[in-house]
């Protein structure tokens, strides 16, 4: 029988192998037909049909069928991990008369992507700025004297309402159709709010932020977002507040990305909550409480349907857990790094720092970003066995990496950091300019707010 089972996996192997060196050159062209051609569905339908009365007994393939999707995925995986490593400086934005940081970075979401023309980027000289999203032009800037603007989102069924929280208590809407800078929309929180994150939800329903401690209180305060535009003349008044799942800074909100219900927060105080926000109270809403044991500067979704969340810290710590697992026997910790400089080997250009991390869809796969001072961006790949190095980008910018954002639809990163450069890098691309520019010494406005915590500090839940 063990012999028997050594030749199926051999056989398999062997098949897979085949099968890969027949129709790895046609993927694209395949993916192509079944997402553009009429017919694709019915010939697709067919195919399975034929496969089912035709093929051989289940007991006969199911070794091979095995061998082949681990093959497949593994393709997939590769293929993915190679155009990561393969991206190249296609565009450079132009030094603005104002150097600044670029500390966040956002574009449309995939629904409008193919239409959208616009970047926008939050910036330490208390503004947002908007590029072209092709050229890296600059279009226009917004600001909201004296608070200082902190991350910056579109929403999600347009590509011309831009989001920014404001320590002056307030999360603004600005229109980028219009060259005005009064915001399109303003929600206002309490006299005492002071606003350092926020996020809004995938239905564009429901926005979050979240709030610095003052005194002994630190608040996650949402509002009604419905019709953002059509009262813009009335300050919004919250929804309400939740008040007790963190008892410092609130440095991070990330709604699910299909889920428009779910969210995830982090603080300085190491706790990540996840929240039902359609539970009626707090207490209800709260889902899962993990500790990262330090100061979280960085939280996402990740894994088949996101049932997993993950979070950096500010002392380059990494936490993964698996959410799926709260109602069964299973750990929930798929990974803990205390600290990843340590962890990832680079030879001849250790990691400084961690910027954060995006879920390859395709790939089913976690990667994060990280860098160095003097400017190269270092890509990761996650699994539950450790972390390894996919590829280094170099020769961009000149100072520390402060942001990122992954368009999935045509593989293209854009990076922003503290040499005042917005950059576009896509897959095998060519800079027609190849100057580097010299990095720039600004004073940020933004300061990181690290505070290291002990593991006594422990998870009211799983």
């Amino acid at each position: 029988l063990s012999f028997s089972l050594q030749q199926d996996v051999i056989a398999g192997f062997l098949y897979a192998i085949l099968i890969l060196v027949v129709f790895h050159p046609l993927v694209d062209l395949i993916d192509n037909f079944n997402l553009t051609h009429k017919y694709a569905p019915l010939i697709i339908i067919s195919l399975h049909l034929a496969l089912g009365i035709f093929s051989f007994t289940l007991d006969t393939w199911s070794t091979f069928l095995t061998v082949l999707g681990a093959a497949l995925e593994m393709s997939t995986l590769e293929k993915v991990e190679e155009q990561l490593a393969s991206l190249r400086i296609a565009k450079r934005s132009a030094l603005s008369e104002e150097p600044a940081y670029l500390l966040d970075i956002d574009v449309p979401k995939a629904a409008q992507s193919e239409s959208s023309r616009f970047v926008a980027v939050s910036c330490s000289n208390k503004s947002i700025r908007v590029y072209n999203r092709e050229t890296l032009n600059f279009v226009r800037e917004y600001s909201s004297p004296p608070g200082v603007l902190h991350g910056v989102r579109f929403a999600h069924a347009s590509d011309s309402l831009v989001f920014s929280a404001c320590t002056d208590g307030t999360v603004k809407c600005w229109d980028i159709r219009s060259a005005t800078q009064k915001a399109a929309q303003v929600f206002g929180g309490y006299p005492s709010n002071v606003f350092i994150s926020f996020d809004i939800n995938c239905s564009d329903l429901v926005v979050c932020a979240g709030t610095e401690k003052v005194e002994k209180d630190t608040f996650l305060v949402f509002w009604d977002a419905r019709g953002v535009t059509s009262c813009a003349s009335t300050t919004r008044e919250p929804l309400g507040v939740y008040s007790e799942s963190h008892n410092d800074d609130i440095t991070r909100i990330s709604f699910h990305p299909v889920e428009p219900n779910l969210l995830v927060s982090g603080s300085t105080d190491g706790l990540v909550n996840v929240f039902d926000i359609n539970k009626d109270n707090e207490d209800d809403a709260l889902i899962s409480t993990c500790n990262s044991d330090s100061s979280v500067s960085f939280t996402g979704w990740s894994g088949k349907d996101y049932k997993q969340v993950y979070c950096m810290t500010h002392d380059e710590g990494f936490c993964w857990w698996d959410i799926a697992q709260l109602d069964t026997e299973e750990p929930i910790t798929l990974l803990h790094v205390l600290d990843v400089r340590d962890a990832v080997c680079v030879e001849n250009d250790p990691l400084h720092y961690l910027v954060g991390g995006l879920y390859h869809e395709k790939a089913n796969k976690l990667f994060l970003i990280g860098g160095t001072s003097t400017g190269n961006i270092h890509l990761i790949s996650c699994g539950t066995g450790g972390l390894s190095l996919v590829g280094t980008l170099s020769g961009g910018h000149s100072a520390t990496v402060r942001s990122f954002c992954w368009n999935l639809t045509d593989e293209s990163l854009l990076t922003g950091g503290e040499d005042a450069q917005l950059l576009l890098w896509k897959p095998g691309a060519v800079e027609r300019s190849l100057a580097k520019k010299t990095s720039m010494k600004i004073a940020s406005s933004v300061q990181k707010r690290v505070r290291v915590h002990n593991s006594s500090l422990k998870s009211r839940k799983k």
